[in-house]
């Protein structure tokens, strides 16, 4: 049986650590430890994990860092996990207590990455929604990417992929630090490195939406941070993906991928950080990313999302 390593980084999450915790040491796949780091709380999130290791000290492994953030927790993580597969879970989420055990066929088939879907869940713990998405046997990271860039609504996070820790180390992967978006600045460079990954249709990670999710970060000035920081992620894959050995259609694929996200803050924005956004966007000519094939699906989003003011201006 593979060993599993879950890396939780905590900071400041209280509220939500017992959940979170519980449906970790309660899976009914046994090969399991859990990487718990507390990413420098000041709140009670110390005393819980420390309950919690105590009373499983076979199943968790208990770390505490100065604060850096959620990218140098999960970096921190992966050095000290010893597993076959990784597995990175938010504090505030929680996870069903069958998901490695159902996800265990496709563990032993050997595969890079294994995606498995989600749930949201209200502050009560009740189901909002089953986020749905395509279904395949292995391919590879390039095919998968084919598939999953147009058609998942998920295809970022980090959680929702079993990821074998030979192939993270071999490939050097880890998480960009003091930046927002790390799932959106990694996930698919390292897809797209991959050479078997399967997307199932297991349903196993319940994804915690507060009240404070919804206002979390409403400052103009993290709101901008947080869209810079994307471009700053859509520089570093232009550099990066020159080197991949994929066809010339999937690194323009890859390249939409990124712009219509990137185009999709500006909704976020207030209007003076939009124009300032919007330059950042003129300077790199991103707009020629988006294929007469892509158009369409882009133009839906816009509309629906954001003012098509903005995209007349991007022209």
């Amino acid at each position: 049986m593979a060993k599993i390593s879950v890396i939780v980084p905590a900071y400041n999450v209280e509220k939500y650590l017992n959940k979170c915790l519980e449906s970790l040491v309660n899976q009914s796949y046994n090969d399991i430890e859990i990487i718990v780091i507390n990413d420098g709380s000041t709140d009670n999130s110390q005393e819980i994990i420390v309950e919690y290791a105590q009373k499983y000290p076979e199943k968790i492994k208990y770390f505490e860092k100065q604060n850096g953030g959620l990218s140098d927790a999960r970096n921190f993580g992966l050095k000290k996990a010893s597993g076959d597969y990784i597995c990175f879970v938010d504090s505030d989420d929680y996870l069903d207590k069958n998901l490695f055990k159902d996800l265990q066929e496709y563990i032993n088939l050997d595969n890079d990455m294994i995606k498995y879907k989600m749930i949201k869940v209200d502050e009560k713990y009740r189901e909002i929604e089953k986020i749905e998405g395509p279904i395949f046997e292995p391919k590879s990271g390039e095919e998968a990417f084919n598939i999953l860039y147009g058609t998942d609504i998920m295809l970022q996070p980090a959680w929702l992929y079993l990821y074998k820790r030979k192939f993270l180390e071999e490939n050097n992967f880890d998480f960009p630090i003091g930046m927002y978006h790390e799932d959106f600045a990694r996930t698919v460079l390292i897809m797209l490195k991959a050479k078997k990954i399967v997307s199932t249709n297991i349903y196993g990670y319940y994804y915690f939406q507060s009240s404070d999710s919804i206002t979390r970060g409403n400052d103009k000035n993290k709101k901008l941070k947080r869209a810079m920081d994307m471009l700053k992620h859509y520089d570093y894959m232009e550099e990066k993906i020159k080197d991949y050995e994929i066809s010339k259609e999937t690194k323009e694929n890859v390249k939409i991928y990124y712009t219509n996200n990137i185009i999709l803050k500006i909704e976020e924005l207030d209007e003076k950080s939009q124009k300032e956004y919007i330059n950042e966007i003129k300077k790199r000519k991103m707009l020629k990313n988006i294929k007469a094939r892509n158009m369409k699906q882009l133009l839906k989003k816009i509309i629906l999302n954001i003012n098509i003011k903005w995209y007349l201006k991007l022209r």
